[in-house]
């Protein structure tokens, strides 16, 4: 599952610096920089993984400065049970309290995104349906979450709306109706180019 790691680094610096851009002065006040830590990140339920080593870790490394170890770690797809290690990271109290909360979001989310889509494929196992996502991501996040989907089993179909045709709704009702639609798509877009029609029922 491929991410894009100059611009996953791009967007885990602009996490960081929301939250540390003026410094974190409890950490400071509490620990001179010297201590060091050993931190387990344990599931609370029971889930499918996602994102610890391309983007927990990631947060971490970016840091420190060399210093941050990692142990167990899940891998994307593998479902773990509550109370489950997801992950272990040794380094400074500092580095390890400043991306405590920008890793946590993200992952849980991922996990989350992750979680629900393999429940999905696996309720429809032994039928010929595939599982896609949408465009309704959270804006900043589309990279993550469709990678989180295809983490799950799933697949992703169009990552912007350049990617292909769509007709939905909106299209139909400007239009007046689904053929005036495909016939003003069909007469702009190559013939090789497939056109898809949202559907709001089974009818």
């Amino acid at each position: 599952m491929e991410l894009d790691t100059f611009l996953l680094d791009e967007q885990l610096r602009a996490f960081l610096k929301e939250d540390l851009e003026h410094g974190d002065i409890t950490t400071e006040a509490l620990f001179t920089g010297d201590e060091t830590a050993l931190v387990t990140m344990i599931a609370r339920q029971d889930l499918v993984a996602a994102g610890m080593e391309r983007v927990a870790a990631r947060v971490f490394c970016l840091l420190g400065d060399g210093t941050i170890t990692f142990g167990q770690m899940a891998a994307d797809g593998e479902r773990k049970k509550k109370g489950e290690v997801l992950m272990t990271i040794n380094g400074p109290v500092r580095t390890l309290l400043r991306g405590e909360r920008v890793a946590l979001n993200l992952v849980q989310r991922l996990c989350g995104i992750a979680t629900l889509t393999a429940a999905f494929v696996e309720r429809l196992a032994g039928l010929d349906v595939q599982i896609v996502d949408t465009r309704k991501t959270t804006p900043g996040l589309r990279m993550l979450e469709k990678y989180a989907v295809r983490a799950g089993g799933g697949g992703n179909h169009r990552y912007s709306l350049a990617d292909g045709v769509l007709i939905k709704d909106n299209h139909i009702a400007a239009c007046g109706s689904i053929s005036e639609a495909v016939r003003r798509v069909r007469a702009r877009v190559p013939h090789t180019m497939a056109i898809e029609v949202e559907c709001d029922d089974l009818e």
